[in-house]
């Protein structure tokens, strides 16, 4: 049963996706504002086949303690759904993403439009003054800018690695760090199409406030995102 409700899921992922990517390119010479709403509704019409045909529900926690307005949300990577369950909880989500994905026809102009944050991986810290500038352009708008710390997904129960351009983020926008945790990974893996039915929570964490030194910023971000991602994937939901 589990196989057939997840290809179901996946015909539909893909059936529904696939013209609405194409669909949005229409939508290149509209305000920004127009793509993000377009993509607000692609993102809860997943989600929503993802209840009805897979039988996994996804639930936000902690909604109360994402700020409105500019804000810098720390998330933590298991699988594709930590890349749709924001767009569907935030007013105006802006990725931190590799460069290579806007190579990918549809998705890449969309995402340009959209004005995400590419990154080059390997460019050192010409690639992190960046990604700051970037930031504090997407902030004035105003946007909740949403990065992946470890920079890809991990498995529930990988051992963590947190990448420097969070701090990098923390230090020089001067904001509050919202972390969140997940456990998304069980429900979704990251490789293969099975979805296994239960509850998906996404968790908004109590914000780290601004000005801690990097090394105390780490250590905390990692042990807020960690002990709460682990909590959620042993309660078993």
């Amino acid at each position: 049963m589990i196989r057939l409700r997840s290809l179901l899921f996946a015909v539909w992922f893909y059936l529904i996706s696939t013209p609405w990517a194409v669909l949005l390119t229409l939508a290149l010479p509209l305000p920004r504002k127009v793509m993000m709403e377009a993509v607000r509704l692609w993102a809860r019409v997943m989600l929503f086949g993802l209840r009805v045909l897979a039988g996994v529900k996804v639930e936000v926690r902690g909604l109360e303690r994402l700020p409105e307005g500019a804000s810098l949300v720390a998330a933590k990577p298991q699988c594709a759904l930590d890349f749709i369950g924001p767009f569907a909880i935030m007013p105006d989500a802006c990725f931190v993403l590799k460069k290579e994905l806007l190579s990918i026809p549809f998705f890449g102009w969309n995402a340009q439009k959209a004005r995400m944050i590419p990154i080059d991986r390997g460019g050192g810290a010409a690639t992190l003054k960046a990604m700051v500038r970037a930031a504090r352009e997407r902030l004035a708008e105003p946007r909740q800018l949403v990065i992946f710390p470890e920079g890809t997904r991990k498995a529930p129960g990988d051992a963590p690695d947190y990448k420097p351009g969070v701090a990098a983020l923390y230090r020089e926008l001067g904001l509050p760090c919202t972390p969140m945790a997940t456990n998304s990974g069980v429900h979704w893996p990251a490789r293969g199409f099975l979805r296994r039915p239960g509850v998906v929570v996404f968790e908004v964490l109590e914000p780290i406030p601004p000005g801690l030194p990097r090394a105390e910023f780490m250590r905390e971000l990692e042990a807020r995102i960690e002990t709460a991602s682990t909590a959620l994937v042993d309660a078993g939901l």
